[in-house]
């Protein structure tokens, strides 16, 4: 099968031009000026963007925890993304039983996939406990494609500053990525208590339970834990406050390399105010909303380059149900919120159509990036000769309001209800198959492949 994408403005994380695309066999063989191929299938992108297929880094497709199970699988989840512009995720597994191996998780993760997903993935490991045995199989994981293992310092599975270490330095000698969720857990628990027992348990206290230096002390530790370690590749997950972006800037000020930095639509858009909506336990997710203030700060971190990702910590529960679980106390709400479909939208509206980022470093940050740090580079993220034909069709001059009725996730609410976004995603096609067009999916069910990710991030 051939296609090709005529007269689109291409867009990389250093150009934009116009220019055909021709993709055969689920590959881009040529990018240039009037392509013919009478056997190809033609579509006409005049006046329109032509980006490389998202890459979103941080899902939880089918995640269960202890008060609940997210409500979309690796179907409902990634026909979500597929109509939101992202044709690639690489999913962090949840915990597995106490004391298992990382293998156990993997091969669970696959029979919850394969077969199911409409677009490619890949999947994050997860250390929740650390001896011999897992430093060692930390290198099968990566010869079976998952050069990437996450730790945890809150939670019940949290790991101690002596084990992330261990963890760390071994990523390091074998070429991977350590990536970590940064919050102090004591502090978070005491601040949870000391709220709980003063009757004080509306979603705002979430909020406050999880103070931004909770975060930014944690990000700080996990920073010199990672120098201690000889600089080794450390990725903070979900950065959301201007203090934790300031630790991470103190780092490098030092000459400390390989440290990567993703953020989250959410933290960039949507603001702890919600957690005083009538529907505040919508909103309840780790680490929280924060202020206007940390927004700001963090467009400028993504816009400066500070700041190298923006994925979306997708973790749904519905609100009519798991979420009620926090209705008289916030502690008992699951953690987790929405978000793979609206990722380009909301970041190609608030951010391009904006001003506060370039269409560029859009590219860059929710495509080449990640593809680029997480092994998947360069047949994910970048429109080029010998890439995966995984691209999105953007009109900028249309624009719709999101609703929740437009969504294909299984969850019962979207988190930017009413947000108005100027652009919309015309077309989304994975390996040069259309895989949704016109907010209609026309993928296929379990047609996503697993992605075999190399280690070494090349960013």
């Amino acid at each position: 099968m051939k296609t090709i994408i005529k007269q689109g403005t291409i867009v990389s994380p250093s150009e934009t031009y116009i220019a055909d695309i021709l993709i055969e066999n689920e590959k881009i063989v040529s990018i240039g000026e009037n392509l013919e191929d009478e056997e190809a299938l033609v579509i006409d992108a005049h006046g329109k963007y032509v980006l490389p297929g998202g890459v979103d880094v941080h899902t939880h497709m089918d995640l269960q925890v202890g008060s609940g199970k997210a409500v979309d699988d690796f179907y409902d989840g990634t026909v979500a993304a597929a109509c939101g512009g992202t044709t690639s995720i690489v999913d962090h597994m949840g915990f597995g039983p106490e004391g298992c191996n990382l293998h156990y998780q993997l091969n669970e993760y696959h029979h919850l996939a394969d077969g199911k997903a409409v677009i490619d993935y890949g999947f994050h490991g997860t250390a929740q406990h650390v001896n011999s045995d897992i430093l060692s199989e930390l290198e099968g994981m990566i010869e079976d494609g998952v050069p990437s293992v996450k730790v945890y310092l809150t939670y019940n599975r949290r790991l101690n500053d002596a084990e992330a270490l261990q963890v760390l330095k071994r990523m390091k000698e074998l070429g991977g990525v350590t990536a970590f969720h940064c919050e102090n857990h004591e502090v978070v628990e005491y601040y949870r208590k000391l709220y709980s027992e003063s009757g004080k348990t509306s979603p705002i206290y979430h909020a406050k339970s999880r103070p931004n230096l909770a975060e930014a002390e944690a990000v700080a530790r996990v920073l010199n834990l990672a120098r201690l370690a000889g600089d080794a590749p450390v990725y903070i997950v979900h950065l959301s406050c201007k203090e934790s972006l300031e630790e991470v800037l103190a780092a490098r000020n030092k000459g400390q390399k390989n440290i990567y930095v993703e953020t989250c639509t959410q933290y960039l858009t949507l603001t702890e105010d919600k957690y005083m909506d009538e529907d505040g336990l919508k909103y309840v997710m780790s680490p929280p909303l924060r202020t206007k203030e940390d927004c700001e700060r963090l467009w400028e971190g993504v816009a400066s380059g500070e700041i190298q990702v923006v994925a979306t910590d997708h973790c749904p529960f519905n609100y009519n149900k798991e979420k009620q679980l926090g209705k008289e106390n916030f502690v008992n709400c699951p953690n987790g919120a929405p978000g793979v479909e609206e990722r380009l939208s909301v970041m190609f509206s608030e951010g391009v159509m904006k001003n506060r980022i370039s269409i560029n470093r859009l590219v860059e940050t929710l495509c080449t990036n990640p593809a680029k740090i997480y092994g998947l580079y360069p047949e994910k993220g970048i429109l080029q000769p010998g890439s995966d034909g995984d691209l999105v069709i953007i009109n900028p001059e249309a624009d719709y309001v999101i609703t929740h009725d437009r969504m294909h996730s299984a969850v019962d609410y979207t988190a930017y209800e009413g947000l108005k976004v100027k652009g919309q995603i015309d077309m989304v096609m994975q390996r040069g198959r259309i895989v949704a067009e016109g907010n209609v999916f026309k993928g296929e069910k379990g047609a996503g492949r697993f992605i075999h990710r190399k280690a070494q991030p090349v960013l």
